[in-house]
């Protein structure tokens, strides 16, 4: 697990009555030291830890019971969402805001199904931030509510649709995915053909009918799906061109 920066008192006493306790999750110390100076420069909050893993946000947020906690989506080991799930489960006190380079329907859905209240971009004003930490603590949402609902219905209907290529991908017979793979190695289609004991005309037929199967427009396409579902191993090598199915 890795180590933890040592908590750093704001006042002689420790952490005043009313402030609000913050722990700070980020796999770049810098980042989380850094937003730790910043915040701690507002009156009415004060960063009790910062820590670089999914693991050590979890056990902060059993131990220190923090308010509120400023969690990175993308972390070695446990990531953010599934330490925003834990945490959520088990410190249910403790209020999540998401933290992510990204600004889309993807990370907010997400964020809003692990438990957090949000989530807002790492490049957003550290007075930004320090409103919605207050916000969060208070109990308010981050986002209005046609936003969320917005970006649920979006991400959900994502999500069937990838549960649907799954099935066609699952569907793929012995020899197509065989294909897939030498594709993947980026194999030219003559030498594929002549490997497989095929004819060029039976490739393109074989190419045609998955593409069919997973509906989509290029053997590119189809290579990508077949190793984003486990089917074909990834290459460098991976062919940018598309076998003439013609």
């Amino acid at each position: 697990m890795a180590a933890r920066a040592r908590p750093k008192d704001r006042k002689a006493s420790g952490t005043a009555e009313g402030d609000i306790r913050v722990v700070i999750a980020d796999d770049h110390r810098s980042f989380g030291e850094a937003l730790q100076i910043a915040l701690d420069n507002e009156d009415d909050l004060k960063v009790i830890e910062v820590v670089t893993d999914g693991e050590s946000a979890i056990e902060s947020a059993q131990v220190q019971h923090p308010d509120v906690l400023l969690m990175d989506v993308g972390m070695p080991g446990v990531d953010g969402l599934e330490a925003t799930r834990r945490i959520h489960r088990e410190a249910s006190n403790t209020k999540i805001i998401l933290l992510s380079g990204h600004d889309d329907d993807v990370v907010l859905a997400r964020a809003v199904e692990a438990g957090a209240r949000g989530f807002l971009r790492k490049t957003q004003a550290v007075s930004e931030l320090a409103d919605a930490i207050r916000r969060a603590n208070r109990g308010e949402p981050l986002h209005a509510v046609s936003e969320v609902e917005l970006s649920l219905a979006r991400f959900r209907m994502q999500r069937r649709t990838d549960g649907e290529l799954a099935q066609r991908v699952e569907r793929l017979t012995p020899r197509e995915l065989e294909i897939l793979q030498r594709v993947a190695a980026g194999e030219a289609s003559v030498d594929i053909a002549n490997e497989l004991g095929m004819s060029r005309h039976t490739l393109r037929t074989h190419i045609q009918n998955v593409l069919t199967k997973l509906g989509v427009h290029s053997k590119t396409d189809a290579v990508v799906a077949a190793i984003r579902f486990g089917k074909v191993k990834t290459s460098e090598k991976l062919a940018q061109t598309d076998v003439d199915a013609s």
